[in-house]
């Protein structure tokens, strides 16, 4: 069990999940997640490393803000780590969480030891990546039972619903989710950019993680980022989309665990 707890970091209420342990791994989770997405990759380490995940700025119990920019993330991540006094730590990141470890480890080469960066792309924008910004503003706010927020959701062409339900609560007038549409909306589109300079801007170890499913990181371009990047190993997961901690749980875990030893 991972324990739930929060800090303020730079006026901002943070909510972060501990799961215990020895040597410390910053996760950081991807647009619409949530910090325990990271529990079973936390039991996995336990209790050799110690995988705090931080809830970012308008995910999960964490606050809302009123800027959702690449910098206030990062800023954030290095501040929760010097208040913590958890650094220099492996940083752990998944897709927008990626993009956050990779930065933070360029901006704050002290606070990060070691990078792993799963389906967090150099590069997020048009031709390469068709479709950076899913579109949420007309996704149902409220619904009366957890199923219909399902089925809602699903009707807007979403296959599955299972990873943005993670962050479903019911609420006195019904479920709904935990993030801000709006909120969400703008921070996607805030990361739409080239971000080679950051990937490449520092030197620390880095295991890049892609599933070669995946709609969100192609694959030669995965391949380039460990080609352009010292220092850097690629594991490619067959069969696998953008989550590939989901889609591969235990190999996921075997392939950082084998990396932070």
């Amino acid at each position: 069990m991972m324990i739930e707890r929060s800090a303020t970091v730079r006026g901002l209420r943070l909510a972060w999940l501990d799961g215990g342990g020895d040597v410390p791994v910053l996760a950081l989770h991807g647009h619409f997640g949530r910090g325990r997405c990271f529990a079973p990759l936390a039991a996995a380490l336990a209790p050799r490393h110690r995988v705090i995940a931080l809830e970012q700025r308008g995910h999960g119990h964490s606050e809302r803000a009123e800027s959702y920019g690449p910098d206030e993330y990062v800023a954030d991540a290095a501040a929760f780590l010097r208040g913590l006094g958890a650094g220099p730590a492996a940083v752990l990141g998944h897709s927008m969480g990626g993009v956050v470890a990779f930065r933070l480890a360029a901006r704050h080469p002290e606070l990060v030891r070691a990078l792993i960066v799963e389906e967090g792309g150099a590069y997020n924008r048009p031709p390469e990546v068709p479709n950076p910004v899913l579109d949420v503003r007309g996704w149902p706010r409220r619904a009366a039972t957890l199923d219909g927020l399902r089925r809602g959701i699903e009707a807007q062409g979403i296959p599955d619903a299972g990873y943005f339900l993670e962050s479903a609560v019911e609420r006195p007038d019904g479920w709904g989710l935990l993030f801000d549409h709006d909120d969400m909306v703008a921070s996607q589109e805030a990361l739409v950019g080239d971000w080679w300079d950051d990937w490449t801007g520092s030197d620390c170890p880095a295991l890049l993680v892609h599933g070669t499913e995946s709609f969100v990181l192609p694959t030669a371009m995965a391949r380039e980022m460990a080609a352009r990047r010292p220092g850097t190993v690629l594991r490619e997961f067959g069969g696998c989309g953008h989550w590939v901690h989901d889609d591969a749980p235990e190999a996921f875990a075997e392939v950082v665990r084998e990396f932070l030893g």
